[in-house]
């Protein structure tokens, strides 16, 4: 028998404080809460008026863009000192969530400015680089991630665009392919690679800005999902790039890629959790709504165990992402989990906005219920930011090691 001093207390049900530090993963400090509560009530009353319409002119509202940035979504983790927040990364995910459960169109928007541009800026950025373009960016400048080719898509590191070493300047060359919120962007983290017989270990990010000479904006793409998000391609005939705007080390970009990445999936993750979140909220609405046989719908164990596996689903969606997040604020390591995250996320999104769609019935395939959007948003999320696949390899690879 142990010692009694390692017994477990008799009179645990009588001090509930006992274990007060052991917080819920999903427990919000009053803080975190506010956030929270400020980014939904936006979204249902800023973004949800403006959602079809949006889907159906493929085009996002700058009023909505402007108003981002107004609330400060723009720059959560941009430290006070350069016009940001001063945040953590917690509350991008809470942000993208809130977003993504209206339009997840919207938490795009955000999702790559914080988690994958500005991230990259303040990681990676001089002092100077900072000063120049973190205020930009928290203040009104749209931001975007160039990374994706034609011929590198999950084989990142095939890219063929290539930067030159011209004096005080570097020349790139190329194309970039399915660049969200290009049409919209004034700011581009885009990776080129300096020394092509070296491999992967030529590649380097550099922050491009969209009148540089030789830079131009391409094809908009017409997509199924996520269709008020610009993605666009990206085209480099002798663009100018000053050498101080080589971010990083030269011949480092696959290392910022790789870090960034890792973060952006979480991201990714948190979008496609709200987007679950919302199928299954309008689901149960309707469900309380909708008469069959002289009750609602809801009263059918049928749909009640329909319901029940899918907020099951979202819930899990919802560890695993605040998990990993929550791992990266704290510092420690996440990429395991965030290959988890943005995996499973991924697939109950489509899942449960399929689900959803079947409660609503008939109605749910057409445009006037919000669902029928909500499952062509999804299928991207198996795709985008490394497939499911990707993210497969990535945890076997952290369990193997």
């Amino acid at each position: 028998m142990p010692p009694s001093s390692f017994r477990p207390s008799q009179n645990r049900s009588h001090n509930p404080d006992r274990f007060s530090k052991y917080m819920p993963l999903t427990h919000l400090d009053n803080e975190e809460k506010l956030f929270r509560d400020t980014v939904r009530r936006f979204a249902r009353e800023r973004v949800a008026p403006l959602v079809r319409e949006m889907d159906e002119t493929c085009v996002f509202s700058k009023t909505l863009i402007k108003e981002f940035f107004e609330l400060g979504l723009m720059g959560i983790e941009i430290p006070e000192e350069y016009g940001g927040q001063g945040g953590n990364f917690f509350q991008c995910v809470l942000a993208i969530e809130e977003l993504s459960a209206v339009d997840p169109s919207a938490g795009v928007v955000v999702d790559v400015q914080n988690t994958i541009v500005n991230n990259a800026i303040v990681r990676w950025g001089t002092e100077a680089q900072k000063a120049k373009y973190l205020p930009l960016l928290a203040g009104g400048t749209v931001g975007s991630y160039a990374l994706s080719e034609a011929g590198s898509g999950s084989d990142a590191f095939a890219l063929a665009t290539t930067a030159t070493d011209a004096g005080d300047h570097y020349i790139l060359n190329g194309r970039k392919l399915w660049i969200s919120n290009a049409a919209e962007s004034g700011i581009f983290v885009l990776f080129a690679n300096a020394n092509p017989a070296a491999g992967y270990k030529g590649i380097t990010a550099f922050i491009v800005e969209r009148d540089f000479p030789g830079f131009s904006v391409g094809k908009k793409e017409d997509k199924l999902g996520l269709r008020a998000s610009s993605t666009c391609e990206l085209i480099m005939d002798q663009c100018r790039v000053p050498k101080e705007n080589l971010l990083g080390d030269l011949g480092k970009g696959y290392k910022i890629a790789i870090e960034t990445l890792n973060e952006g999936r979480i991201g990714i993750g948190a979008q496609l959790m709200g987007l679950a979140r919302g199928a299954l909220d309008h689901a149960i609405k309707y469900s309380k709504e909708r008469k069959q046989f002289g009750k609602v719908i809801s009263d059918f164990q049928a749909v009640q165990l329909d319901l029940a596996r899918m907020a099951i689903e979202v819930e899990a969606a919802r560890l695993f992402v605040y998990n990993a997040a929550r791992l990266r604020d704290a510092g420690l390591p996440f990429v395991k989990e965030a290959a988890m995250a943005k995996y499973y996320a991924s697939e109950i999104a489509e899942r449960v906005a399929s689900k959803s769609i079947e409660v609503h019935g008939g109605v749910g395939v057409t445009k006037d219920y919000p669902v029928e959007k909500l499952y062509r948003d999804a299928k991207i999320g198996r795709i985008y930011e490394g497939t499911s696949n990707i993210q497969l390899l990535t945890v076997a690879k952290k369990l193997l090691s």
